[in-house]
């Protein structure tokens, strides 16, 4: 490609501008199709380049260096495209940071500085030689205010847009959710393929985890999501098949090696679902892509690259004392750099690269797809050993650790060393933990102890773009001798101290309440101690990584605290079952909407995003942690006092017992209902074919299961006579509409569940008003998931609710004695009988696992219960 002559422009001579980017000049074309969504704001093809118009006048006719404080919103789009299309060289900077913005300033003098739709325009003209091909001024991905930037061109910008299209399904009428930032090469790369087919881009500030991404995904029906490996570990923790829209057709990975065995996981969920995963590879300098996987071929070579995207071209170069087959990748294409750039003296320079050398080490198999296998410079060469750092990475992650490795350069003498970043264990083994992370990195790599670090840390770092950031690892290393004890480990942070000290585990950054093993018996104090914590707890919170709630943390701006809607209906409930019986107050209803409230925890913490035997181990479970206290409490008072039949004490009262209420052998009919409910849910899960169908249609499963519920409800199947509606199998319909209520993601949804309580409930029972407490719950739980309550009786909530079986099983043995008298004192020594009975409990339970801190779960599913046939609770 022939170069014409090219003069520098100064401040007042006017020169006619590049020819731009295509795909940026001509967004007219598509008219009225939709270009960008952002925060509920659609914008199309016609308003876009308008707005790139408006603001390319403003830029002027001379070319210029313009800084970009990019952020995913339209005015940066905007301000971009109308740089691209202009002619005008674009630095892009991540706007959120502002050191990296003040560095990137200073070295290169930008003429303009843009953030959103505001310009600084710093002169009218140029300071700059400005080579007629430059069009963008990236960071690479280990970029953190470094002055070197990779020069691309127009040609570079247009042509990978049009090979990136080529092999991707792009649509006219699609739209990728993006949440990866539009600083980053892999973000812009989608900006620029879909700008270019004429489809449509959802920006996103918000995470995966964030129920607002995918509540925004499904309004617009997005057809793709484009992601780096950390964001698909992220959708592991909220299950991408339970959160994905029903109009997902694709995925994309890039941003570095994803594991084989989460790409296999994918590609067969992908396979499942109806969706694709296309798995690519790219660098910066390459403008972003060289190599994609066909999706076919994903789950059978999860290892491999795949094959150079159309008009690229792939070889090796020798490297001495590789592999026989491996060698230096190196790429061929219109879409390779024009070289980097130090400074404004850079500026411009014409092409200095042809092919690109990427610095990875890789092969190609016998099938013609290429494979990386490791990166020259992750080589390192420590005490005469070289040693591969991503292999020594990739052995610790495998035995269970959450580590990153680095080297260090040789400086003043010393040698170079290898510094191994750790997160912290949270179950006060850190020290056990670093000196067992020496021994495997000594043990693997043959160096002696002198030559390896090990750093605890509170989280890995990680860049803005997800990918590891081993400089911040390096930087670790400690100026001290080399043989000196590893520094004390970082003091967990406040969501993680919860989190371990409820649930008695160790914890990470990336890891979910739900993930963790959490459920109904330990979410109550943990969601009172998070949002105290926080200042604000968002309604999926269980679903959040720690990272995600810790980045979220926000300064309490309200008077009172945030607590959920169901915690609240379990205390005023439990609280009215004992003011019922102690003869205080008469509020009917309350254990039926219990059961309801059951199966909405039972679908929140035990069917999460886990595997099927995980799944039914957890019902089970759950089960378990019913029947052992009840079964405890009540067989001891029927040895101790003859205070039940044995029927009551093993809870199979409902097929052995009396047919009819029958004081007291019915007084725990709701226990014994709630478990044979929870083990039948359990026994469904088991089924491979049930469980599919469960994750295909979360929603509609439990709502299947309430409508053929419903046969025993309104007895269409023939039942046995006696007290019907206290029976597992005529109450169940409850248990799976609260399933129902907690799957409804929708408005659409919860209107489905809302007329299932408006015309289910009432004719159950002979008493109006206690079908009203019944519908007006579920109809409270459905539209409002949380409530605001002052400090004090949010904490008095969550005691109540978190005591609540304690309460309920002890309380018998305390009102009799004072409710004909005084119904007020009856009621409040059942209250705190029930809560000591579960401190006294609680701490037991951490003594047994062995937790050394305190904690106060509560019970696993809410209970109570029904006085007499007169007097229901």
């Amino acid at each position: 490609m022939s170069i014409a002559p090219h003069l520098p422009h100064r401040s007042g001579t006017p020169t006619a501008p590049a020819p731009g980017v295509g795909f940026a000049r001509d967004l007219a074309g598509w008219g009225g199709r939709r270009a960008l969504v952002h925060d509920g704001r659609v914008v199309s093809y016609a308003d876009l380049a308008g707005l790139v118009a408006e603001r390319a006048e403003r830029l002027g006719p001379v070319r210029r260096l313009v800084l970009l404080e990019m952020a995913s919103d339209v005015d940066s789009v905007a301000t971009y495209l109308a740089a691209l299309a202009g002619g005008h060289p674009v630095v892009v900077v991540d706007a959120a940071r502002p050191d990296v913005v003040a560095a990137t300033r200073a070295a290169y003098d930008p003429d303009v500085v843009a953030r959103g739709d505001a310009l600084d325009e710093r002169r009218p003209g140029t300071a700059h030689d400005l080579h007629p091909d430059l069009a963008a001024l990236l960071s690479t991905s280990g970029s953190t205010g470094s002055p070197r930037l990779v020069r691309l061109s127009a040609a570079n910008l247009q042509a990978n847009a049009e090979s990136i299209a080529a092999y991707l399904p792009l649509r006219e009428d699609d739209l990728a959710a993006l949440s990866l930032p539009l600083h980053y090469c892999y973000g812009l790369s989608v900006l620029h393929t879909h700008l270019l087919r004429g489809a449509g881009v959802l920006l996103s500030e918000a995470s995966v985890v964030d129920p607002c991404f995918w509540a925004a995904a499904h309004e617009h029906g997005a057809t793709s999501l484009a992601g780096v490996p950390h964001t698909f570990e992220l959708l592991e923790r909220v299950g991408l098949d339970e959160v994905a829209p029903a109009t997902l057709r694709y995925l994309t990975q890039a941003g570095g090696a994803m594991s084989p065995a989460r790409v296999r996981a994918y590609a067969e969920l992908g396979q499942r679902r109806g969706f694709d995963l296309f798995v690519m590879y790219g660098q910066t300098e390459a403008t972003a892509r060289m190599a994609y996987l066909p999706p076919d071929l994903a789950a059978a070579r999860p290892t491999a690259i795949g094959v150079p995207v159309p008009g690229g071209r792939f070889e090796l170069a020798e490297v001495p004392g590789a592999p026989e087959g491996t060698g230096e990748l190196v790429y061929e294409g219109p879409n390779v750099m024009l070289g980097y750039a130090e400074g404004p003296g850079d500026l411009g320079r014409g092409r200095d690269v042809h092919r690109l050398r990427t610095g990875d080490l890789a092969r190609r198999g016998d099938d013609g797809l290429w494979e990386v296998v490791g990166r020259l410079s992750r080589i390192a060469k420590v005490m005469g050993l070289r040693i591969d750092l991503d292999r020594v990475e990739r052995a610790l992650v495998g035995d269970g650790v959450r580590a990153l490795v680095a080297s260090t350069p040789p400086t003043d003498g010393a040698t170079e060393q290898l510094v191994v970043a750790v997160e912290p264990r949270a179950d006060g083994g850190a020290t056990r933990l670093l000196a067992r992370v020496c021994r495997l990195v000594t043990a693997a790599t043959g160096l002696p102890a002198a030559a390896v670090q090990v750093h605890a840390v509170a989280q890995l770092p990680r860049l803005t773009n997800g990918k590891p950031d081993h400089r911040s690892v390096a930087a670790l290393a400690a100026p001290a001798p080399t043989g000196a004890a590893p520094p004390a480990p970082a003091q967990p942070e406040t969501v993680r101290d919860v989190l371990s000290g409820v649930l008695g585990r160790p914890v990470g950054d990336d890891d979910t309440f739900a993930g963790l093993g959490g459920d109904s018996l330990t979410y109550v104090e943990t969601s009172v101690r998070l949002e105290e914590a926080l200042g604000h707890l968002p309604a999926d919170w269980h679903l959040r990584t720690v990272a995600d709630l810790e980045g979220g943390a926000v300064a309490r701006t309200r008077r009172g605290r945030a607590v959920e809607t169901n915690v609240v209906l379990r205390a005023v409930a439990i609280v009215a079952v004992v003011g019922t019986h102690a003869n205080l107050l008469t509020l009917l209803g309350g254990a039926h909407l219990l059961l309801a409230l059951a199966g909405f925890n039972l679908a929140r913490f035990a069917l999460g995003d886990v595997g099927r035997r995980e799944r039914v181990r957890r019902l089970v479970a759950g089960a378990v942690r019913v029947v052992v206290p009840a079964v405890l409490w009540i067989g001891g008072t029927a040895l101790l006092l003859g205070a039940y039949p044995w029927q009551t004490a093993l809870l199979v009262n409902g097929f052995l017992g009396p047919p009819g209420w029958t004081e007291p052998a019915w007084h725990h009919w709701f226990v014994e209902a709630l478990v044979l409910l929870v083990l039948g849910v359990a026994a469904l899960v088991a089924v491979p074919v049930l469980d599919r169908t469960e994750r295909r249609w979360p929603f509609w499963f439990p709502v299947a299961l309430t409508l053929m519920a419903l046969l025993t409800r309104y007895e269409l199947v023939p039942l046995p006579d006696g007290d019907v509606i206290h029976r597992a199998p005529v109450v169940a319909w409850l248990l799976t509409l609260g399933w129902a209520v907690a799957r409804a993601r929708s408005t659409g949804h919860r209107l489905v569940v809302s007329a299932l309580a408006v015309l289910t409930v009432p004719g159950f029972f002979a008493d109006d008003a206690r079908s009203a407490v019944v519908v007006a719950g579920l109809l409270v739980l459905t539209w409002s998931r949380q409530v605001r309550l002052p400090a004090a009786a949010a904490r008095l909530a969550a005691t109540l609710a978190g005591a609540s079986l304690y309460i309920y099983l002890t309380h018998w043995q305390v009102y009799p004695h004072l409710e004909d008298d005084y119904p007020a004192l009856a009621t409040l020594l059942s209250l705190v009988v029930g809560v000591l009975a579960w401190r006294v409990a609680t701490r037991a339970e951490r003594l047994l696992r062995g937790t050394r801190r305190p904690g106060r779960p509560g019970p696993n599913f809410p209970l109570t219960r029904r006085k007499s046939p007169a007097h229901p609770a």
